[in-house]
């Protein structure tokens, strides 16, 4: 255990002072689900005005466009949220990329909208703990570090994107870019309640796969027609199939289908795979390149394929070992305890790997349930998990590498 500095004992004490809970609890009052375009525009308003307190220029930027296939199998322009953008002394030779996002799972039209104390004293919200919690955190950090002597050693950017909930599809350029150059980076998402850390991460890709069949009288001509519903079906079962240890499959639902009189002509399949690894993202592509072109020549029906692997997976390499590493000793420092395991989910933090930089992506609060109505927030982690990131800047900056 090393002592905690004068400097860093200055950084906690600014941090205990903090409005983390109230900023947490103001946030998670406004609805911000990724579709909830007014929503997310007054909760972007809120964002900018806080984080105008660092140096720097707030700034929102429009999202990229993005199109979605709809149930009648065309795609479709889909509205997204600005995004967030701060930097601070980009002109610093030592750069570092902090992460999160302003959007929930929870619609305008959720039955989930208030906020509530729980007997056992967690905070049960919309977004507490995923990741309002993690965004006023973050903020304290970085005004407990501003207010540091170290300040000037370091640059960063903020990000804090609309869309991450759904798959960062408006916001993936912008996260690449601003991770060039970076030396390590810091995302947001929740800590398991004990405080446990994800590390490695599997990836991800989301495809909607389009049938087009021919349309017939079910009863005079069936023969007549092709029969879209049946051929998506297969697809599933095929896709399913290409399941291994390495490679979730999940055919999620298929859209399609009409009167029990008519031959379907139209039906659209949607699947998502979780690879481990490249190679099973190349198993993938295969698997679904191999079942397109033979449900469409067994089925004689036409097949489109539309999405990506949006988030590649995300290894502990030597670097990110060497983050995680300081973040350990940080906790250690603070009675924190920090460990890390591995897991199915994804997040921002994978596409930031894939640009080459360290990265550990659940410094949020510590809290739990989230993407359900008990969601839920442990207060005391704020100060505790804001110091934790404050300390690891501080020690970056006095250091100038990891």
């Amino acid at each position: 255990m090393t002592a905690l500095s004068p400097i860093e004992r200055a950084a906690i004490d600014r941090i205990a002072d903090a409005p983390i809970l109230a900023q947490t609890e103001a946030w998670v009052a406004v609805n911000s689900g990724t579709r909830n375009l007014a929503g997310l525009a007054a909760m972007a308003d809120l964002l900018a005005d806080a984080f105008a307190v660092l140096p720097g220029a707030v700034a929102l930027i429009e999202p990229e466009p993005v199109d979605a296939v709809a149930a009648d199998g065309l795609a479709e322009p889909i509205g997204h949220g600005r995004h967030l953008h701060l930097a601070v002394r980009p002109e610093a030779p030592v750069q570092l990329l902090l992460t999160g996002h302003m959007d929930t799972v929870y619609g305008a039209d959720h039955p989930f909208q208030q906020g509530r104390w729980l007997p056992d004293g967690t905070l049960n919200a919309p977004g507490a703990a995923d990741m309002k919690g993690g965004l006023a955190l973050m903020l304290a950090a970085l005004r407990a570090v501003e207010a540091s002597p170290l300040a000037g050693r370091i640059g960063y950017t903020v990000l804090i994107n609309s869309d991450e909930e759904t798959g960062s599809l408006s916001s993936r350029a912008l996260i690449e870019r601003v991770a060039r150059g970076k030396i390590a980076a810091l995302t947001y998402e929740p800590a398991l309640p004990d405080g446990t850390l994800a590390g490695a991460r599997g990836g991800t890709g989301n495809f909607s796969l389009v049938v087009q069949g021919r349309s017939a009288h079910a009863g005079r001509n069936p023969d007549e027609g092709r029969n879209a519903l049946v051929a998506a079906a297969d697809l599933a079962v095929r896709l399913a199939a290409a399941k291994t240890p390495g490679l979730s499959v999940n055919p999620a639902r298929i859209d399609g289908g009409g009167p029990n009189n008519v031959v379907p002509d139209m039906a659209v399949l949607r699947i998502n795979f979780r690879p481990h690894d490249a190679d099973a993202i190349a198993a993938a592509q295969a698997a679904l390149d191999a079942a397109a072109a033979a449900v469409a020549a067994d089925r004689d029906v036409r097949v489109t394929v539309h999405g990506s692997f949006n988030r590649p997976p995300k290894p502990i390499d030597a670097g990110a070992a060497r983050l995680f590493e300081l973040v350990r000793s940080v906790g250690a420092d603070l009675g924190i305890p920090v460990s890390w395991r591995a897991t199915g989910g994804v997040c921002d933090g994978n596409n930031i790997a894939a640009c080459g930089v360290p990265v550990v992506d659940t410094m949020g609060a510590r809290g739990g349930a989230i993407h359900s109505v008990e969601e839920f927030l442990i207060p005391e982690s704020l100060p505790e998990r804001a110091a934790l990131s404050a300390l690891t800047l501080l020690r970056i900056a006095e250091k100038g590498t990891l």
